[in-house]
């Protein structure tokens, strides 16, 4: 008991070394990319910080396999190298029974991953969003759902127009039961619009069954007019800028994932991406172990038998390919050319089987 505390305490010290050199060299990285970024705009270097700052832990939560892989390359050359492998075979510990420890550790990191560090994550992610589209275009267009509806804002310094609908289409450029507030730009709201349905074109929402309100004059219901079929209204929204509204799946906290998959699927938009998204969360400590596996079929053996620098290089490819791997089928999920699950689990579950059965193989074979 005393050996596995002190060998998954060493794994995770390697794991929270390799995470801050990262977490410092990505940094500095990102500082850099959003000066260049932004250098029209004149950001200052406080505010570029900021905008790495956020930017930066969705980086490093994507990465975390390959952080967790080379944590445990790290401890069994360590471990080789002292010697302590060595010793720790001679006292009667088998190799399976030896990687309990640091396996156990890289499951419990991969449930704090997905339990605070995920949540933290989608926050500083629609923080970088809102910053970067402030600073970016000097105007927001935002997307919710709730469970009343659809929202979505448009406009600019001119004016802002809220818009509220029952439900949408796939891609939201065709929405139904649609209000329309529009505000002038000292926030006073200005007209009020009702529409059986409205539809995206460059440029403008077309209108079908609308009636106008104008909240400005003294009886707005006695003012209000029926506009005709086709009647337009000046929007600066896209397809591509409704879609990217939603931002990525990991934007959203993983306890709150499934209710924003119902809110997505109740308004009539697809949510397939993040049903993808929230089943490789939960693959995530899986996935981790099978890195560990990985790392120790090919680097916990002594290091005077030799070839240690091809072999580590073999466990880092090894890393990268069940990497590639995951985000291929993640693709292929999101697309529908493979069930969800299938892409979710796949990798992690095969990964895993693999690196068994090379340990298998080495230390029984």
């Amino acid at each position: 008991m005393i050996l596995s505390r002190y060998i998954g305490r060493r794994f995770f010290w390697s794991f929270v070394q390799v995470f801050m050199v990262f977490l410092a060299i990505m940094l500095l990285i990102d500082v850099v990319e959003q000066l260049r970024r932004f250098s029209d705009q004149g950001i200052s270097t406080g505010a570029a910080l900021r905008l790495a700052a956020m930017n930066t832990p969705s980086g490093l939560y994507r990465i975390l396999p390959l952080i967790t892989i080379l944590s445990a390359i790290t401890l069994f050359l360590s471990l080789a190298r002292s010697s302590e492998l060595v010793v720790i075979r001679a006292a009667g510990r088998s190799g399976l029974r030896f990687l309990l420890a640091p396996v156990l550790v890289s499951f419990v990191i991969g449930l704090a991953a997905i339990a605070v560090l995920n949540p933290l994550v989608a926050a500083t992610q629609k923080e970088y969003d809102r910053l970067w589209a402030r600073i970016a275009q000097g105007a927001e267009s935002t997307l919710s759902l709730t469970e009343t509806g659809l929202w979505l804002r448009q406009g600019g310094s001119e004016g802002q127009t809220v818009i509220r609908a029952i439900r949408a289409n796939t891609d939201g450029t065709e929405i139904f039961g649609v209000t329309f507030l529009t505000f002038d730009a000292t926030g006073l709201p200005q007209s009020r619009i009702e529409a059986e349905r409205a539809s995206l074109e460059p440029g403008a929402w077309s209108l079908t069954g609308a009636k106008e309100w104008a909240l400005s004059g003294a009886n707005p219901e006695r003012g209000a007019t029926q506009l005709p079929d086709g009647a337009l209204i000046a929007s600066n929204l896209t397809r591509e800028g409704i879609r990217d509204s939603f931002g990525e799946p990991s934007a959203v906290p993983f306890w709150g994932l499934p209710d924003y998959i119902a809110g997505l699927e109740r308004a009539g938009f697809s949510a397939r991406a993040h049903r993808v998204w929230y089943q490789m969360e939960l693959a995530q400590p899986l996935l981790l172990v099978a890195m560990v596996l990985v790392a120790a079929g090919f680097t916990m053996r002594h290091a005077r038998f030799g070839k240690t620098g091809v072999l580590v290089l073999m466990a880092v490819l090894g890393g990268f390919a069940i990497f590639f791997l995951r985000n291929f089928a993640q693709v292929l999920g999101v697309n529908g050319q493979i069930p969800i699950l299938l892409s979710a689990w796949a990798a992690p579950v095969a990964a895993t089987l693999l690196a068994l059965g090379l340990l298998l193989h080495l230390e029984d074979g």
